[in-house]
């Protein structure tokens, strides 16, 4: 089972948008170290969409070696081409990748029966683990409680569902759609501000951008709603709170995230794939002010 604290990793560049694997490197291992409980590649902060293949290929073939089992690493395998998911999800699965994180097909927004095709045709020509990754707000579809639980009673290897919907009823009917026919799948929310919503509602825990910068808040919530010390969690989750302001301190999410891992002490640079608005010296003094705030 997936749970606990997961970390959708940022992809560290180099100035030419190549991306640099030596920093990612150490900014895998501090999450590691903090205590974090698994770290997905090419997520939606990691920038899946804005990368080839074969930049892919090359990166989850160093990284599985880098991480080699002292984490979960989850892959992001997702994309609009079925074949090329298809083959991704089991690259993954060769390099030695715990479960694949998967994307509903965006652009047309598929209705529920393209959704449940797309999903099925992927189970059944892949081994590797599947986590759902429901984000209707970019994708222009919802896969709903209904789907999820289809999904999940036809396929063991459909394990999870990371649930991006700022809406905490959704991931909770998703739990009790799902928990009465697989007890062991797992409900990430995909909103920082949601893990007690998430665990209190019966899910597993989150998989959220705002770990990059402080993991080890994140960890602390986490361990001590898990042996019952809820002042402590609520006062983490306060923190929490106040560090989602960060994510307005740029035009793109990402680069005020990787503004922020910058100002924490990891010498990146805080490039995001073209054609992005990059971040200026105004978005990293916005995050330090929120940082030591």
């Amino acid at each position: 089972m997936f749970a606990g604290i997961y970390t959708p990793s940022i992809t560290p560049l180099r100035k030419d948008g190549s991306i640099d694997l030596e920093n990612w490197e150490k900014h895998v291992d501090h999450l590691i170290a903090a205590g974090i409980n698994g770290v997905l590649l090419f997520g939606s902060i990691g920038e899946f969409y804005a990368f080839t293949v074969e930049e892919k290929q090359e990166a989850i073939r160093h990284m599985t070696k880098h991480v080699a089992g002292r984490t979960q690493l989850l892959v992001g395998t997702g994309g609009t081409n079925q074949e090329e998911v298809i083959a991704l999800t089991n690259y993954a699965d060769e390099c030695g990748a715990d479960a694949a994180v998967i994307v509903s097909p965006y652009y047309f927004g598929p209705s529920e029966e393209v959704a449940e095709k797309y999903f099925s045709a992927i189970a059944e020509n892949t081994k590797l683990p599947i986590l759902l990754y429901n984000f209707p707000d970019r994708t222009g579809s919802d896969l709903t409680p209904e789907l999820v639980a289809r999904l999940a009673g036809k396929y063991e290897s459909i394990v999870g569902i990371k649930d991006t919907v700022d809406n905490a009823s959704h991931t909770r009917k998703i739990v009790q759609a799902v928990h009465p026919i697989r007890k062991d799948f797992s409900v990430l929310s995909g909103y920082d501000e949601y893990y007690l919503t998430n665990r209190v509602s019966g899910g597993a825990g989150i998989l959220t951008g705002m770990t990059n910068v402080e993991p080890e808040t994140f960890v602390a919530m986490h361990r001590a709603y898990e042996r019952g010390d809820y002042a402590i969690a609520i006062q983490q989750a306060t923190r929490v709170a106040n560090l989602m302001r960060i994510y307005d301190a740029s035009d793109l999410f990402i680069t005020a995230i990787k503004a922020a891992v910058k100002v924490k002490g990891l010498p990146i640079n805080t490039v995001a794939k073209e054609p992005a608005l990059q971040a200026s010296a105004q978005t990293e003094a916005a995050v330090r002010d929120i940082l030591e705030s």
